[in-house]
């Protein structure tokens, strides 16, 4: 009704993919969507996706979310981030491929919209000289429609979420061996983002950056576009002060996709190798290490097995896809690219070789999705960061020995590790250390002489077998080990002084002020089934206030 007010909007279909955990998120676009893609391939496979949802149903109402420039000469002091109009949707099949899907869509009567004083004349006018047809991704379906709408209003989620937060501009310029790994470290870190991983402020100034280099490749060009016939020399200059720029921006959020934001201090990540992940076909390979390989030694080898052999550890360990194995035979080895583990793999010498080790001339570090280390000892030389550094992803440790020179194992935010049948010992801190919202399963193990420090037994950073930062609260449960010998308390568990009021389950810890009652409930919070453990340290269990 011409002059009156809209109508409000009716809702719209929740959105679908915050109540997604992320191993499915990756297992839809990189295991299913995406399988197999390059980059330059992706967004044909996108609109493969979408288009078969849509010829469920050609007809269908939604909220078209308009860019407010299309309706506003100054629209930087509007309050609401789009124009929002009810509209009915007619879809038919694209009669020309395009990168950008469109739909018809003609205005729903009553007029709805979430600026109650927009003429209704106004919108006609925009759509007319649109011919009625918006990309299909600013339209967002109304809820109250039957399932068919429903499934495309995920289809439409998942699409959107491609195109805003995964897809970038120079991925068929990236050397990775498959865009799906690429893929599966955008969704980790918006993951982070999500579940606060990474700090709010960092992740906000992240999605800053983001939009910002969208807005400016857009007006890149836009403003090439506008350039008739031979630039002149201003033209020119402008054309390369807004490349640049872009460059930059580029540039900055490359290096903080591969750092990961994480928020743990000093242990700022070291791996910037992208995951390879599965082969194509699937298959695995076990990868041999030895200085000399005879057939005696792989007897024991089905005869079905791809086995790969190697000369040195860093051979092999870069030849791993996920799912592979490196079978180690006895020696002494030196390998660099320990630090930087990206695959599901398992490394492991056969049980019965009695005279093995990895001299550790670099940590560590894994960021692999599900890793197994079996049978090593590793020795630790002229490093003072964790033994064992578990960025991100699930690490499993079994019947291994850790002799430690710098700090023990560190399991960072968001990561998580199981510890069984082994022994760590010797780091000049806690033997284990957990970084708030990690997870941690020890059972079975040896803990000892580790903080092996001069400072005093009574300081409060006398840390000893084991170290908990408990906000947010860490998962730990504890099993059948025996943590002696360490110079400080067997189980440390470092609690702020003041502690947010968003901290769940540790702001009433203080409330009470009484020691064994707070005691009491970390622990029964950490799952620290203590009476299973023997702690023979001067004191097994303390809260530290830091």
């Amino acid at each position: 009704e011409e002059g009156g007010e809209a109508a409000p909007l009716p809702p719209q279909c929740p959105p679908h993919l915050d109540a997604v955990p992320k191993r499915d998120m990756v297992a839809l676009y990189c295991d299913t969507l995406l399988r197999g893609c390059k980059a330059e391939e992706a967004g044909d496979a996108m609109s493969k996706y979408l288009l078969e949802k849509l010829k469920m149903k050609e007809n269908w109402l939604g909220i078209w979310k308009a860019n407010p420039d299309l309706f506003f000469v100054n629209s930087e002091d509007l309050v609401v981030p789009s124009v929002g109009i009810l509209v009915e949707v007619t879809w038919k099949p694209p009669q020309s491929s395009s990168s950008q899907i469109k739909a018809s869509v003609s205005v729903v009567e009553p007029f709805a919209s979430n600026i109650a004083n927009m003429p209704r004349e106004l919108v006609d006018n925009i759509l007319e000289e649109l011919d009625h047809c918006v990309p299909l991704l600013e339209i967002y379906p109304v809820e109250g429609q039957d399932n068919t709408v429903f499934e495309i209003a995920q289809a439409l989620d998942i699409v959107r979420f491609f195109y805003d937060f995964i897809w970038r501009d120079w991925d068929a310029d990236e050397s990775c061996e498959t865009y799906a790994a690429l893929v599966e470290e955008r969704i980790k870190l918006w993951c982070d983002i999500q579940n606060g991983s990474i700090p709010a402020p960092l992740g906000h100034r992240f999605k800053k950056h983001l939009e910002k280099y969208k807005i400016l490749r857009l007006e890149l060009i836009q403003y090439q576009s506008n350039i008739e016939e031979e630039p002149t020399e201003e033209e020119v200059v402008e054309c390369w002060k807004k490349y640049y720029e872009l460059v930059m921006l580029c540039g900055l959020l490359k290096i903080w996709e591969d750092l990961r934001l994480r928020a743990h201090g000093p242990l700022t990540p070291r791996i910037l190798r992208r995951r390879k992940g599965y082969r194509d076909d699937r298959k695995t390979v076990t990868h041999t290490v030895a200085k000399t390989m005879t057939a005696e030694m792989i007897k024991n080898f089905s005869l079905d097995a791809a086995l790969q052999h190697h000369e040195n550890l860093n051979a092999a360990l870069e030849s791993c896809y996920s799912g592979d194995t490196v079978m180690i035979f006895p020696g002494e080895y030196k390998a660099v690219n320990l630090s930087m583990l990206t695959e599901d793999i398992i490394i492991k010498v056969l049980s019965f070789i009695d005279f093995f080790f990895l001299i550790l001339l670099t940590l560590v570090v894994s960021k692999a999705q599900d890793i197994k280390l079996m049978h090593l000892t590793l020795v630790q030389q002229g490093t003072v960061d964790g033994i064992v550094v578990v960025e991100s992803g699930h690490m499993t440790i079994a019947n291994c020995v850790l002799k430690c020179e710098g700090t023990g194992v560190c399991v960072l935010t968001g990561a998580s590790l199981t510890v069984t049948d082994s022994e760590i010992t010797g780091a000049q801190g806690a033997g284990v250390e957990l970084y708030p919202g990690s997870t941690a399963l020890l059972e079975g193990n040896k803990i000892h002489h580790c903080n092996n420090t001069r400072a005093s037994e009574t300081s409060p950073r006398s840390l000893g077998g084991i170290n908990i930062k408990v906000v947010p609260l860490p998962k730990l449960k504890m099993k059948n080990n025996h943590i002696f010998s360490n110079r400080g308390h067997g189980v440390t568990i470092l609690q702020p002084t003041e502690i947010p009021a968003s901290a769940e389950g540790v702001g009433e810890l203080t409330a009470s002020g009484d020691a064994e009652e707070t005691l009491s409930k970390l622990m029964q919070d950490l799952r620290l089934e203590k009476n299973t453990n023997t702690l023979d340290d001067i004191k097994d269990i303390a809260v530290v206030h830091s």
